[in-house]
């Protein structure tokens, strides 16, 4: 069996970054995950996407920031469970945690952090006919590799921060790109929003807002998808069809350990983050509380208050010295 002082459900890019912040505390942290590599969103759907609000990146790579990431925790030696999901917990005599994977792994925390993103999820898929015979054929639903489109003819459809930054992305790269959105407004950062109407107006793009693809052509292959505006209909030539309207969180069995949840969220304290389980806290996209913000750098800092709370939990006798490294470095805590 395995014991470490936190379980980090989730290996996305804030539970990477909880590892960092507990180590600086001297706590031990074991993290698992159903997805077999690290990373989570960033790993498994856009790993190729340009991230723009991590401090001091100016762009950075998703893939990249979770190299970065795993960089600055080697020094506190994270242990990893891959490949599993968290099945069950149940509270031992000595007021800590056993977990128990999917597969039957068993881990023994002090602390259990839940930094599991959207939970488990699936991209929410446009009502039309038959798009499930196009799947990998033409229409995809996350963007892996650019290069792949790299010449070709794009549709992308979408009003969000995900169809905006990839539109602005394969303009570079594809022969055409088109963004259709239902909607004359967006819901995206407001300078994404500011690049892709220049990239309009420059001809580098084509943007056709109120309207939506409702239909799609092909044989075995993608050939056309079929856009209606203002009651016109239109096909439109593409070899992919990329709809970006994000992801359906389900939290899986997570939903089943008498947490309190609001639309597949995470109620928490914004004191630490604690759940209304003792001993249980929720950082990231996955927890819930007024003014939330689904960003990463605020996953950054829920997790640095909430390991502060963590070790007092841990060690309710010790003195918690809080140390800044900048000086004393990494090797001196």
């Amino acid at each position: 069996m395995i014991k470490t002082d936190i379980l980090i459900i989730g290996a996305g890019p804030v539970g990477l970054f909880t590892v960092f912040e507990a180590g600086l505390l001297k706590l031990k942290c074991h993290l698992i995950d159903a997805l077999p590599q690290v990373g989570g969103q960033l790993s498994e759907i856009y790993p190729k996407k340009p991230i723009y609000d991590i401090p001091g990146y100016p762009s950075i790579l998703a893939g990249d920031l979770v190299d970065r990431l795993m960089e600055q925790i080697a020094p506190f030696k994270p242990e990893f469970t891959l490949g599993e999901r968290a099945e069950a917990i149940e509270r031992t005599e000595d007021d800590r945690f056993l977990l128990t994977s999917n597969k039957g792994t068993k881990i023994n925390a002090g602390i259990i952090a839940i930094a599991g993103g959207l939970g488990s999820f699936e991209p929410r898929k446009p009502p039309i006919p038959n798009i499930e015979n196009f799947e990998d054929a033409g229409v995809n639903y996350f963007i892996r590799d650019p290069e792949i489109y790299r010449g070709k003819k794009i549709l992308i459809a979408g009003g969000g921060d995900s169809a905006l930054d990839w539109t602005i992305e394969l303009a570079g790269i594809a022969s055409e790109v088109t963004l259709v959105h239902r909607r004359n407004s967006f819901r995206g950062a407001l300078d994404s929003v500011e690049k892709v109407t220049d990239l309009a107006k420059a001809s580098k793009i084509n943007l056709v807002t109120n309207a939506q693809a409702i239909g799609i052509k092909g044989d075995q292959k993608l050939t056309a998808v079929t856009i209606k505006s203002e009651g016109v209909e239109k096909d439109l030539e593409v070899d992919h069809f990329i709809p970006l309207f994000g992801l359906s969180p389900k939290l899986g069995p997570i939903a089943n350990w008498d947490l309190n949840i609001t639309k597949s969220a995470i109620d928490v304290n914004t004191l630490d983050y604690s759940t209304n389980v003792p001993g249980i806290y929720a950082i990231g996209d996955i927890n819930n509380y007024e003014g939330k913000l689904k960003l990463i750098l605020c996953g950054f800092h829920e997790a640095t208050l909430m390991v502060q709370s963590a070790f007092k939990r841990i060690y309710p006798d010790q003195k918690l010295s809080f140390k800044y490294t900048t000086v004393t470095g990494i090797e001196g805590l």
